[in-house]
C-alpha cells in the first residue's frame, strides 16, 4: 500500500497503518481495516508485530489477542484467513509466498535487519512449514532510494568488510567521505542469494515521493517528531 488514501490527518495524512505512531488510534484502526477490505479479508485479519531491526521470526498460526507484544522482524503462516503486515517508512517490506505449500512470510528487512540476516531466518521458518525455496516468489517493496540515503565511512566500512562485493551497493556521496547506499539493491541481493525461485524490487524511493509515500528519514530532515507508517501485506485466501 502506498499512503493515498485513508482518514489520517497532518504529518499522518491518509493511509497511516501504524499503531506505534502518535496518530489517533481509532483513525489508525480504520485505516488497517480499509486495507484488509481492499484485500478482501477480514477487518481485524491483519496481524503487524513490535519490529525491532532483528532477525527474530513469528510464525502465526492464529490471530494473536495482542501481536504488539510479539517482538518480532518476521512473520510466517500457513493459515488461511491471516494477514501477515510489516509496517515502513523506509526500511524494505519484504513479502514472500510458496503457493504450492500454502506458506507465505513477510519480513522487515532494514539495513541492520538484512545485514544480520532476516531473510535467511524469514526462509528457514517457511521451510519448517513445508515451503521450498525454489517455488518461493518474493517481492521487496518501497524502500528508501539510493539516491536518498547518505550514509557515514564507517557505515561502509562495515558492509565492505563483511565482503567486498559489497562495494557495488555504495555509490560517492555529496559530502567528502560519505557514500550513497543502495538498500534496495542490497536487499534484492541478499534474497537472491538464498535461491528463491523469483524475486521482484518494485524501485520506489519512499523519501523522494512524500505524495505516496511516509519516510522516516524526511520526517527528520523536517524535524517534524514522527511519522506515519506504510504497509504491505500478503496472506492466504480463507476459502
Amino acid at each position: 500500500f502506498t499512503r493515498e488514501g485513508g482518514g489520517s490527518t497532518g504529518i499522518y495524512r491518509g493511509l497511516n497503518c501504524g499503531p506505534g505512531s502518535g496518530d489517533d488510534a481509532d483513525t489508525v484502526a480504520a485505516n488497517r481495516a480499509r486495507a484488509m477490505r481492499h484485500l478482501r479479508f477480514a477487518d481485524d485479519a491483519l496481524v503487524t508485530v513490535y519490529q525491532v531491526h532483528g532477525r527474530e521470526v513469528a510464525v502465526i498460526d492464529r490471530l494473536p489477542a495482542d501481536a504488539r507484544a510479539i517482538r518480532a522482524d518476521a512473520m510466517v503462516t500457513k493459515r488461511p484467513g491471516v494477514a501477515l503486515g510489516i509496517l515502513t517508512a523506509d526500511c524494505a517490506p519484504v513479502l514472500l509466498a510458496d503457493a504450492q505449500a500454502g506458506v507465505v512470510g513477510a519480513a522487515h528487512a532494514g539495513w541492520r535487519g538484512a545485514f544480520d540476516g532476516v531473510v535467511e531466518a524469514v526462509l528457514t521458518a517457511m521451510e519448517a512449514q513445508g515451503a521450498s525455496r525454489a517455488r518461493v516468489a518474493a517481492a521487496i517493496g518501497p524502500c528508501i532510494g539510493a539516491d536518498s540515503y547518505e550514509v557515514g565511512p564507517e557505515f561502509v566500512a562495515r558492509f565492505r568488510e563483511r565482503d567486498e562485493r559489497n562495494a557495488r551497493f555504495f555509490s560517492p556521496g555529496p559530502r567528502e567521505g560519505h557514500a550513497m547506499f543502495d538498500l534496495g539493491g542490497f536487499v534484492r541481493a541478499t534474497v537472491e542469494a538464498c535461491a528463491v525461485g523469483s524475486v521482484e524490487l518494485l524501485g520506489l524511493d519512499t523519501c523522494a515521493d512524500e505524495d505516496r509515500f511516509f519516510s522516516y528519514r524526511r520526517a527528520c530532515h523536517r524535524a517534524e517528531g514522527d511519522y506515519g507508517r506504510l504497509l504491505s501485506a500478503i496472506g492466504l485466501a480463507d476459502d
